[in-house]
């Protein structure tokens, strides 16, 4: 395979609160640097870019010495905390801006798809931002009559293609913008996180299309927060943490690091909640158990969480709910319990999570309290972390179950027939 996107020590610097330099004496230096053929004089300040820390410099590196190839037919995956960078780096390959240092080699038409209503223009109808849109892209009047009708019914926007985009939903604006950038056959597809906009359904079909287009040889970016759809779309993933690159490699490895360095550093089994004092009750204090050797969760070992609420009131109907959450953002369960009258003073509740029916791995615990069934008091998310050990892995298993949610020990009954 021939790589078509070749990253070479790729920067790119801002200046906190300005344009440009923000003075006229920062930018003569600047000039007078580059007229000597000097360094940028600013390429020697700055800080890491690191949204979590208050910073002393007003330069800082949003990217610094980013080095990544990607082959053609590949799907790459890039993943990483809000402000770790993803974003600018989609902006530098499709050249909305350019980087400060480094360089980009690009081989083929990009489409790319970065914001919503990125490429269109608000003025014009569906239908002639479309032609806009594959005249950016080089192609001719006949190739994209001949890719329209396709376009419009993938999209499901038929009724108001004939209006203008300024009256489009955001919803219907990633729609069009989507159907346009798969179908004009880019070499290279890139897609930021917009199509969290659409509907689940929309999703469905914008993944299963992202797979058609690199089943043909084309290329795909796609950043998302969702680590289930990268791990189902993508064969190799890029990490991005604070500007800088984390690691690079296949993408069951990527989502993998990116678990155990944002989620796993929360993995507790008890919390001592410091709740601001409600008119009702407040959980104060919530703690997991296990029925397993030495305190381990297991496959086969029970599990109970636990909570202690401090009521305010006497009489009050409190309802508890319990929703359990996986590495990967996706919700396996919730459960809502029966209502319990309050009095008032210390309360204990608990909950038992049967063996048998997690899957390995992390998951995360959120409790909702309410009152009455339709009033919530307090929510406490993902409050609780735990991981469930497989202690099966010398049984014969047939096929791979490891990416399951679930694996519970149902009741099967067989007997041969006579």
């Amino acid at each position: 395979m021939s790589t078509v996107i070749q990253v070479e020590n790729i920067s790119k610097q801002y200046r906190l609160g300005q344009v440009g330099s923000g003075s006229i004496q920062d930018d003569a230096k600047r000039w007078w640097s580059r007229l000597r053929g000097k360094e940028d004089p600013f390429l020697k300040v700055g800080e890491t870019n690191d949204r979590t820390t208050i910073g002393e410099s007003n330069y800082v590196w949003s990217l610094k010495d980013i080095n990544f190839n990607v082959q053609q037919g590949e799907v790459l995956g890039i993943v990483g905390r809000n402000g770790a960078g993803k974003s600018t780096l989609l902006k530098i390959l499709s050249k909305v801006t350019a980087p400060t240092t480094g360089s980009v080699k690009i081989r083929g038409r990009i489409a790319s798809l970065l914001e919503v209503g990125t490429g269109f223009h608000p003025e014009l109808t569906g239908r002639e931002n479309v032609f806009l849109n594959g005249a950016i892209m080089g192609m001719s009047k006949a190739e994209i009559i001949s890719k329209f009708d396709e376009i419009v019914a993938f999209s499901g926007v038929e009724k108001y293609i004939d209006t203008p985009v300024k009256r489009y939903s955001s919803g219907m604006y990633v729609r069009l913008a989507f159907a346009v950038a798969a179908h004009l056959e880019p070499e290279i597809l890139i897609v930021d996180e917009v199509l969290a906009v659409g509907d689940a359904e929309f999703q469905k079909k914008c993944l299963g299309k992202m797979k058609d287009v690199s089943g043909e040889g084309r290329t795909v970016l796609f950043v998302s927060h969702n680590m289930a759809a990268v791990k189902e779309l993508c064969n190799t993933g890029l990490f991005l943490q604070n500007g800088l690159v984390h690691s690079h490699g296949s993408i069951n490895d990527i989502v993998k690091n990116y678990v155990n360095v944002n989620l796993i550093s929360k993995l507790s089994n008890e919390l001592v909640y410091d709740a601001p004092a409600d008119t009702v009750a407040r959980i104060n204090k919530a703690w997991i158990s296990s029925d397993g050797l030495n305190g381990l969760i297991s496959i086969d070992s029970n599990l109970q969480v636990h909570f202690e609420t401090e009521c305010f009131d006497s009489g009050i109907e409190l309802n508890y709910s319990m929703t359990i959450i996986s590495a990967l953002g996706q919700t396996v369960f919730n459960s809502l319990s029966e209502s319990v009258t309050s009095e008032k003073g210390m309360f204990y509740g608990s909950c038992v999570i049967p063996n048998n029916l997690l899957n390995n791995g992390l998951y995360f615990v959120t409790i909702v309290l309410s009152k009455d069934r339709s009033s919530c008091v307090q929510v406490i998310e993902e409050v609780l972390t735990f991981e469930v050990l497989d202690n099966r892995e010398n049984e014969a298993w047939f096929g791979d179950i490891s990416h399951h949610l679930i694996r519970p020990k149902l009741d099967w009954q067989l007997k041969i027939k006579n």
